[in-house]
């Protein structure tokens, strides 16, 4: 059987608990990026094969991948640490320039010879992505540079109140590594939640939180993808028992998301996008917002109604954006 969710923040809720936020320290492991974006317009096709020419009008830059979610993070007022791996390189320093510029901690960021940072550079004319380019090394990171990283990221976890593990599958997790976090954080009795990637199958027991998207879900369990809800529901629950973990939120795009928890029938979020101009970042927004909700003590049915908020509002923008409080508490207002 499948409920709706009904708890929620009231607007004069949601404005007490992101007050709380600011008080917050969230750290962030994963893939660090470089997002770049070229904004322009496109008159005709170019005459040396069937591509449209695109006139740029302007560049800009953001930190992508995990560091994306700092920046979610960040955007609610919240104090985000990041750790993970970067080039020595020039856009290593750009990316490290905009985290600090975004107040963002970067004590965590270990600096690779071997390993450039990973650059993802999207065409856009006339609100839609023509082309994406990235850069990436095909090799991952050695035994030595996953310990640095790991180093790092314990030393920064006791002044924690979340963990947020952000698999890109750039070659950063193994099992050994998420299994130290989930220890270090139970030790210190911080929610630790994962957002899994489809390329990189690990066992995520210890988590107190999997975010798996459809896709996700399916693969983690050698199975098709289906759009049947009933099918949904026995590959959330599934994992809830395979993962032993206490909350497993499945996404869902277009058809929201539903909250699975242990003792407890599973929840469906329907969705509270109005336009949807770009995906892209969109479960950053998601996992901050409930990494957040959860260290701030909110159910996971609240928290993750607030996420799915924040969600609804990032999907209306181009590129990888992120939500404010006043456009989060606004949404509640016109949903409550």
């Amino acid at each position: 059987m499948l409920l709706l969710a009904r708890n929620h923040l009231s607007p004069a809720q949601l404005r007490t608990t992101l007050k709380k936020f600011r008080r917050l320290r969230i750290l962030v492991v994963g893939d660090l990026m470089l997002d770049e974006f070229i904004y322009g317009h496109v008159t005709r096709i170019s005459p040396e094969a069937p591509v449209p020419v695109v006139h740029v009008e302007k560049e800009n830059s953001y930190p992508g991948g995990s560091a994306n979610v700092g920046r979610n993070l960040a955007s609610l007022g919240i104090h985000a640490e990041l750790s993970g791996s970067i080039g020595q390189d020039s856009s290593g320093d750009r990316l490290l320039q905009l985290l600090r510029h975004a107040k963002i901690g970067t004590s965590g960021i270990c600096r690779s010879s071997a390993f450039p940072t990973i650059r993802k550079t999207r065409v856009l004319a006339r609100h839609q992505q023509v082309v994406r380019v990235d850069r990436e090394s095909p090799e991952r990171l050695t035994h030595k540079e996953r310990a640095a990283v790991l180093k790092k990221s314990l030393h920064l976890l006791p002044h924690c109140d979340a963990l947020i593990l952000e698999d890109y599958g750039k070659g950063l997790f193994d099992q050994d590594f998420v299994e130290t976090l989930f220890t270090a954080s139970q030790k210190y009795d911080i929610p630790s939640l994962v957002d899994p990637n489809i390329h990189n199958p690990l066992d995520w027991q210890g988590a107190t939180l999997v975010k798996p998207n459809r896709a996700e879900a399916f693969s983690a369990l050698g199975q098709p993808d289906s759009n049947r809800k009933e099918d949904w529901i026995s590959a959330g629950e599934e994992l809830l028992l395979r993962w032993s973990c206490r909350y497993l939120l499945l996404t869902l795009g277009e058809n929201g998301m539903i909250l699975f928890q242990s003792g407890q029938k599973p929840h469906h979020i329907p969705s509270r996008a109005r336009e949807v101009y770009d995906v892209s970042g969109a479960g950053d927004t998601v996992i901050s917002v409930l990494a957040a909700g959860l260290a701030a003590n909110l159910s996971g049915h609240v928290a993750a109604e607030a996420a799915n908020f924040a969600a609804g509002i990032v999907v209306g923008k181009l590129g990888t954006a992120t939500v404010t409080s006043e456009e989060l508490t606004e949404a509640a207002r016109h949903h409550g």
